[in-house]
């Protein structure tokens, strides 16, 4: 169960850092595959196939986009936040203008 949990949080934190490669090659994967089974059948025109596979692309990258804000939703409430959040955070602090009295 210990390595289970480990391979999970490895995972998890490969996806938060790299989100759009993560996104993107889910949308490779989404359109190759779809492509695949729409060329399987064969009453189609190659044309409506490959909108289908366009479709089914779209659907595929906004549930890794919904997946990819769970993550950064998730690691934002456990306080670790993502790289960006934290470079924010130090910029902000140090260029903050001083207010004079």
């Amino acid at each position: 169960m210990a390595e289970n949990k480990t391979t999970m949080e490895s995972l998890r934190k490969w996806v938060v850092e790299h989100k759009l490669r993560a996104v993107g090659s889910l949308w490779l994967t989404g359109i190759g595959g779809s492509i695949a089974y729409n060329w399987s059948r064969p009453n189609m025109k190659p044309s409506v196939k490959i909108i289908h596979a366009r479709l089914h692309a779209q659907a595929l990258t906004l549930a890794a986009l919904a997946g990819a804000a769970v993550v950064e939703y998730y690691d934002h409430q456990s306080g670790s936040g993502s790289k960006v959040h934290q470079y924010t955070k130090q910029l902000l602090s140090v260029d903050a203008p001083q207010q004079k009295d």
